[in-house]
């Protein structure tokens, strides 16, 4: 045969290839070649026939034939064949390919050969695909190449360690002893393999964690050498010695000084040393400098140091490198919670990050500043945030009409400053906000009474200039229902009154129930707003006109509201007044016990705070359906939610309401009997205010973990009803381990249509960050077959600003829960 084409030859003629068929043709035709020589066993031209081989392979084609080739090149005597081979074993060769079993007996001896350079391929080899068996067979031979005085082979010998000790953890001891003068060495690559080499022990062990902690003394000297040295050309990076020398030791100071104040109280100084003679011009010192900061935030450092590495951070936000920006705000975002003042020095230039073209930085810029937001600064910073939520991209605007309401609610200094906030989110980004939005801002309404006249006169404006943002016409709308009086009489002491007559804001109203733009939700509000004003205004027959007319509508949901309007019209019109009257002021949630810790980004102080029961949680019937049916098929019953119940004024009449309609228009049937509770009856059977329920260790039915996931944990602790056995009462205790709060907090379950499920109102719909607290929950189940308990459980938090939903199946209850 010819002797092949060099590769030299190979790589000039696919590169003339003017297609990628051309191209294929070209490789199928070489590699047609390249097989021939292999099945007649040519040694003369295999170690070029295999490096062509790796070139097509690097291209994307199938070179698999060629492994068996790169056994035969290691096995050979001649050097340039066995750094193809090797070469193509790291390449074409796995751990999940039994062929590299065959090459253990050749690595071991080149191990062992009497050249340094043979040696080094073998080392390179093992440490890149070495698999658990090899590395197990071979380790011997590694450990004795770590103690060597060729500092060529041991730099390769500690990063072969490193990977022997990924593979095979209960092999680390072994290379304990060589590890002890590896740091004494004065080549760098053998200083930098070695400090690789013990921060991955560090990071396996705890063990070598504690006995390596001994080199702290030892590893703050060498970088101190590092930084007091001279020029040094065989080292010097843009004028800094090692560069990567000193990240690696940072690092491994890092670890070696967490949770451990001996070791941080030796490294202080050296640390506060990298800090302040590190040259910034260059992105070489700006690497080193981020590792300082993170180390410094990890260990347990002085407070000045760590003011200092605020800075620094703070600096880097100045930087025009765009990486060096993100990576600043990133870090200032972990550290704002433990050094809030620090932080807030550099709030103005955090905020000038808003307006940074980048995405990526404005949002980490947007979540740092919701996270330096205090009541000192509430109003500088609204502002700021405020003129963003006006200019941002939509991407942006549901995280940060979020965050505004948060710190809103959170430090707003008075009412009407609350309220203004909160209209003028709703007014730029109202098609952004979450659905618990509108509701929440109608209970602030409802509970700031000396507000009433400006909130109203405020929000029928906005209706005249704008529509279009549903939440706010939803608000608005109610508002006006309740408080229309108000709004005609002029009363409003906050600004100047305007005049306006009944006619016109019923013309509002109106315009809303027929305009494109609104909702059916929205038509709902506005129907019910309407409604209201008939006890209100003088206008009854024309608010009588407009409802009957709805009487007949596509929409059932106004339909059915319009006809029960129509019958508070006619038959029950002397209730109507009570039915109509104003809405009570509303309880604010529950925070989780009588006293609490309130942490008001930098300003903490003690509180008492009398504990209320939540406000009742009422799920969208779509989100309900969607639960019910997690479990497959029919067979899983509603879900009971107890909820606060109001005394009714009016008796019995109140209960036959809906019972006394008629649609048809002709006689009313007979009054419904009255229905004494919506609750379900085995739930009541023998209960009374009194405790009902055994002690926990007595019932002798252990706890369990049901959730365990991002930081959420939920735990299910079991009892049993006295008065009924076949009821099991499960408490459910949900606790937080990340650094945020998780607000907005709802559990809900299902089970088969063979039990019956109650869950009880939650103490909190906050879960308190830091496992500080927790929020409990009571479900009731009846169980009456005594068959194994199913659930499927349904979370929904809003955790950093984002709504965050997850389900989860619970089939491991403990046979003592339901038998």
């Amino acid at each position: 045969m010819p002797a092949p084409i060099r590769l030299r030859e190979l790589i000039r003629t696919i590169r003339t290839a003017r297609t990628q068929a051309e191209e294929r043709e070209m490789i199928q035709k070489e590699c047609a070649a390249i097989r021939s020589s292999f099945r007649e066993e040519d040694n003369t031209y295999r170690c070029r026939n295999v490096a062509k081989l790796l070139y097509m392979h690097m291209l994307g084609y199938p070179a698999h034939f060629g492994q068996l080739e790169c056994l035969k090149l290691i096995a050979s005597q001649k050097f340039t064949d066995k750094r193809i081979g090797y070469l193509g074993a790291m390449l074409l060769l796995d751990e999940r390919q039994d062929v590299h079993l065959l090459m253990t007996n050749c690595i071991k001896n080149d191990l062992n050969h009497s050249t340094q350079y043979v040696q080094g391929l073998a080392l390179c080899t093992l440490g890149c695909m070495g698999s658990s068996e090899m590395c197990r067979d071979l380790a011997g031979e590694v450990e004795k190449l770590l103690k060597t005085s060729n500092s060529y082979l041991r730099k390769k010998a500690a990063l072969c360690a490193v990977h022997v000790i990924r593979k095979v953890p209960e092999l680390m001891e072994m290379f304990l002893p060589a590890t002890k003068n590896l740091l004494s060495e004065k080549n760098h690559g053998v200083l930098h393999t070695s400090v690789v080499l013990l921060t991955e022990m560090c990071e396996r062990s705890p063990d070598m964690l504690a006995h390596f902690r001994k080199l702290v003394p030892q590893l703050v000297r060498i970088l101190k050498n590092l930084i007091m040295s001279g020029y040094s050309p065989e080292h010097d990076v843009s004028g800094i010695s090692d560069p990567f020398l000193q990240v690696r030791i940072l690092r491994l100071l890092r670890i070696l000084g967490k949770s451990d104040d001996d070791s941080s109280e030796a490294m202080n100084d050296i640390l506060a040393q990298v800090a302040t003679n590190t040259e910034t011009s260059k992105n070489v010192g700006n690497a080193i400098l981020y590792e300082t900061v993170l180390t410094i935030m990890d260990i347990k450092s002085e407070s000045g140091l760590r003011v200092l590495a605020i800075n620094i951070l703070g600096r880097f936000l100045l930087n025009n490198d765009k990486n060096i920006r993100y990576v600043a705000l990133t870090s200032l975002l972990k550290t704002v919670q433990t050094d809030h003042n620090a932080v807030q020095r550099h709030r103005s230039t955090i905020v000038d990050c808003l307006k940074d073209l980048d995405v990526s930085i404005k949002r980490r810029a947007m979540e740092l500043s919701f996270a330096l937001v205090n009541g000192n600064n509430i109003r500088g910073m609204m502002k700021e945030l405020l003129y963003f939520l006006d200019s941002c991209d939509p991407e942006f605007k549901a995280d940060c009409a979020s965050g505004v309401f948060l710190a809103a609610e959170k430090y707003a200094p008075s009412k009407r400053w609350h309220i203004d906030t909160i209209m003028r989110v709703l007014t730029t980004a109202g098609s952004y906000v979450r659905d618990d939005s509108v509701p929440n801002l109608i209970q602030l309404i409802t509970n700031s009474v000396e507000m009433h006249a400006y909130t109203v006169q405020r929000l029928y404006k906005a209706l005249l200039e704008d529509i279009s943002q549903q939440p706010l016409v939803q608000v608005a709308s109610w508002c006006i229902g309740e408080y229309g009086d108000l709004l005609v009489s002029g009363q409003c002491e906050e600004e100047e009154p305007i005049q306006v007559t009944e006619d016109e804001v019923l013309d509002v109203l109106e315009g809303l129930l027929v305009s494109n733009l609104s909702t059916p939700v929205t038509r709902g509000y506005s129907l019910t707003a309407i409604m209201k004003l008939s006890t209100r205004f003088t206008s009854v027959n024309r608010i009588k006109k407009v409802v009957s007319i709805y009487g007949s509508s596509i929409d059932v949901e106004l339909q059915q509201r319009a006809v029960e309007y129509n019958a508070l019209f006619k038959k029950y019109d002397h209730m109507r007044p009570a039915l109509l009257e104003r809405m009570p002021i509303m309880e604010k949630t529950a925070t989780n016990g009588p006293t609490e810790i309130v942490q008001t980004n930098g300003e903490t102080e003690p509180s008492v705070v009398e504990p209320k029961h939540p406000p009742p949680v009422t799920q969208p019937a779509n989100q309900a359906n969607d639960l019910l049916d997690l479990l497959g098929g029919n067979d899983v019953p509603v879900i009971q939610t107890t909820m606060p119940t109001k005394p009714a004024s009016a008796g019995g009449e109140l209960l036959d309401l809906l019972g006394d309609l008629s649609l048809s228009g002709g006689p009313a049937p007979a009054p419904a009997p009255s229905v004494p509770t919506s609750q379900p009856p085995f739930l009541l059977d023998g209960l009374s205010s009194q405790p009902l329920f055994n002690d926990i260790a007595a019932a002798g039915i252990p706890p369990m973990t049901a959730y365990n996931k991002n930081g959420l944990k939920i735990d299910f602790t079991f009892e049993r009803a006295n008065p009924n056995p076949n009821i099991a009462v499960i408490t459910i205790h949900a606790s937080n381990s990340t650094e945020a709060d998780m607000t907005d907090f709802v559990f809900q379950a299902a089970v088969p249509k063979t039990f019956q499920l109650q869950l009880l109102s939650p103490s909190s719909n906050v879960v308190p960050a830091l496992n500080q607290g927790t929020v409990t929950q009571v479900i009731r189940v009846l169980n009456p077959q005594k068959q194994q308990l199913r659930m499927r459980i349904k979370l929904t938090y809003t955790h950093k600003g984002s709504a965050v939903q997850d389900l989860a199946e619970v089939n491991n209850f403990p046979p003592q829960s339901w038998q």
